[in-house]
């Protein structure tokens, strides 16, 4: 086991400098990539962290366990009501510390400018599609038009850079990839296309069905031409290219693509997650978990909770296994909760 000075160490030699938490278990859309279409059994409100405890958790993280980066993520975080105070709370708390969140933009034109001034540094938007239809067949939601005008509200705001991430699904809004590459450039935002993982609560997943990162690139050559962008990933969980038109030297702009199961990026990952009822994942895939709400509402000091935290990190696994024998035999067992149960 690491020292307290060693921070969220594993036993392969990586360490965790970038916490997410998540808010809240519930969101007000149906992705079928993610959520069954009648919903899940949300957790009850004394299930969920408070704020108090988030502010405590964040604070052990940044002052005892080394952290340097805070994701606030869901479910979805607009539907939590004391979202603005939290982060208000935090930035309070810790003013240099990166602060950004992952939203469905439902909702975030009315409060852009109040999550700007309580202190948020950036946001992640989740978009699949320009196409209202297609949008809702997604989503299980009319919803577009309130998540566009999320968007154009976050940059008027100056939560930039703003990325917008979006899942490509076969037959249903593969054939938009390109387009919605166009869009992002146009409005200086960072687009990043992320493999489907098997993490949809229906189980539904299959790998014959999943849009891989290199059919992605493919998608994208139809359009543009692609180069590796020359920066550092630094633990980034996007691979990044630069973007430009065919016959042309000037530069549009970049696009990331997350490949979680086809070009997994295990060896240098410096996430640790805490779900909305306090339980520390150390690997997005994982199926074990650590709690520390007990410890939260107990007599435990500081000292004991990042201990704790620790030791849940310290078990990390190498990588998550999915290998193309581990999926396509036995050993492969999904994570019985959704991505909104776990927070991206």
């Amino acid at each position: 086991m690491p020292s307290a000075a060693s921070g969220l160490l594993d036993r392969f030699g990586r360490r965790a400098t970038d916490l997410r938490i998540s808010l809240t278990d519930k969101c007000n859309l149906r992705c079928s990539y993610c959520m069954p279409a009648e919903g899940l059994s949300w957790l009850q409100r004394s299930q969920v962290l408070t704020a108090a405890e988030i502010f405590r958790l964040v604070r052990i993280a940044v002052d005892s366990l080394a952290v340097r980066e805070l994701r606030l993520t869901g479910g979805e975080p607009l539907v939590r009501a004391d979202l603005v105070e939290i982060i208000a709370g935090l930035r309070a708390a810790h003013p240099e510390l990166p602060i950004s969140m992952t939203s469905n933009a439902v909702g975030l034109a009315k409060k852009a400018a109040a999550l700007k001034q309580a202190g948020l540094s950036r946001i992640n938007i989740s978009l699949d599609s320009l196409h209202p239809e297609t949008f809702a067949q997604l989503t299980r939601r009319p919803f577009l038009d309130q998540v566009l005008a999320g968007i154009d509200a976050a940059l008027a705001a100056g939560l930039t850079p703003l990325k917008v991430n979006a899942v490509l699904m076969r037959g249903i809004n593969d054939a938009e990839a390109a387009e919605l590459l166009a869009w992002c450039l146009e409005r200086s935002i960072e687009l990043r296309f992320i493999e489907q993982m098997p993490l949809d609560a229906d189980h539904g997943w299959t790998r014959e069905g999943m849009i891989t990162a290199a059919e992605t690139r493919e998608l994208l050559s139809s359009r543009f031409v692609l180069a590796p962008d020359p920066r550092l990933r630094d633990g980034a969980p996007a691979e990044r290219f630069e973007v430009r038109l065919p016959d042309s030297a000037e530069l549009l702009g970049t696009v990331g693509i997350i490949a979680s199961v086809t070009e997994p990026f295990c060896a240098d990952c410096r996430r640790t997650r805490i779900t909305a009822e306090g339980k520390v994942m150390s690997c997005l895939f994982s199926r074990e978990e650590v709690d520390l709400l007990a410890l939260l509402r107990s007599d435990a000091d500081d000292d004991a909770i990042a201990a704790r935290w620790q030791q849940a990190m310290w078990a990390k696994p190498k990588a998550h296994g999915m290998d193309h024998v581990g999926l396509d035999s036995a050993d492969y067992v999904q994570s019985e909760r959704s991505m909104s149960a776990i927070g991206g």
